[in-house]
């Protein structure tokens, strides 16, 4: 693990808030490297659904450069632990070229695993153990992986396959305390970017209206035309959820944009929950306003950045 004795900068904020084109014009000004934490823009080829804005990242004729963006294809399960090790990998890559990493994404868990530290998973197969659990419902090894730890990740137990790797890692780590390993302690720089409550509903609904005439139920086509199963797609949720629904034929197209905008507004609001109780944690996020010119906000993240200890 390299280390720096700049803070690791993050920028976030919950979905359409504008936070990649300006953690891409903050990058440019400070000669940083971006690290996404967004868990579906991993994927290839989900790009309208996901949200990705490859321009975003193209300030001043210069594109500035971005990292776990399109690195798996689709029908995978990318999870938390995934996002740790490959964030690891990246950011002491970037640190080895003298080059500053700036984490840029709203997806709430994978940054606070960041700087929460969680445990990172190092954890061998329990041939054993298996053989056991496999004999148990997806109830019973849920019930049985409540008995370890609280529950956050519901990936843990979406399958019987999943289940039982959860609660064999929590087995290794009750009776292997000293193997569990740690992320390093970051000090790190949280700012936010909001717009209040009204303004992020009328955004996130401009914003899906104009998703879905560049094209996004087409994507939804191709991708299911490329042999990845609606279960897959829908399992992605939100909207390839809806779309897959609609282009399958299980929803019209004016319930899938009815259902899909409120599951997104729902989100948003999740985002926030999660926000605030990493808040009330004692992280601090220094919340920008949208609505505020971009040179203010740039002013202003520079500043909170050359003051962090």
């Amino acid at each position: 693990m390299k280390s720096t004795s700049l803070p690791l900068l993050i920028i976030t904020g919950p979905t359409a808030s504008g936070k990649t084109g300006f953690a891409a014009r903050l990058a440019y000004k400070i000669g940083a490297e971006i690290i996404s934490a967004d868990s579906r823009q991993v994927y290839r080829d989900m790009n309208l659904g996901t949200g990705k804005d490859y321009d975003d990242y193209l300030v001043e004729g210069t594109r500035v450069p971005y990292h776990l963006v399109d690195i798996i294809d689709p029908g995978n399960k990318y999870n938390v632990y995934e996002f740790q090790r490959d964030f690891l990998r990246v950011y002491d890559n970037i640190i080895s070229r003298n080059k500053i990493p700036l984490v840029c994404g709203g997806s709430g868990m994978y940054i606070d695993s960041i700087v929460s530290s969680y445990r990172l998973i190092h954890v061998p197969p329990n041939q054993a153990l298996r053989k056991e659990l496999e004999k148990l419902g997806l109830e019973e090894l849920r019930q049985k992986l409540q008995a370890y730890k609280k529950l956050h990740n519901k990936t843990d137990t979406d399958t019987v396959k999943r289940a039982v790797r959860a609660i064999e890692i929590e087995d290794y780590y009750q009776n292997n305390p000293g193997a569990v390993d740690s992320l390093p302690e970051f000090a790190s720089l949280i700012i936010g970017i909001k717009y209040d409550r009204e303004s992020r509903r009328r955004k996130i609904s401009e914003r899906l209206r104009a998703r879905l005439e560049a094209g996004m139920a087409d994507e939804v086509k191709y991708l299911l035309d490329k042999g990845i199963a609606p279960a897959d797609l829908i399992y992605y949720g939100l909207e390839y959820k809806y779309l897959t629904m609609y282009v399958i034929g299980e929803l019209s197209y004016e319930e899938m944009f009815s259902q899909l905008e409120t599951a997104i507004h729902r989100f948003a609001k999740r985002q926030m929950t999660w926000f605030r109780g990493m808040e009330r944690r004692g992280l601090k996020i220094h919340w920008l306003d949208a609505y505020m010119p971009t040179e203010e906000k740039l002013s202003r993240a520079l500043g909170l950045y050359k003051e962090a200890p």
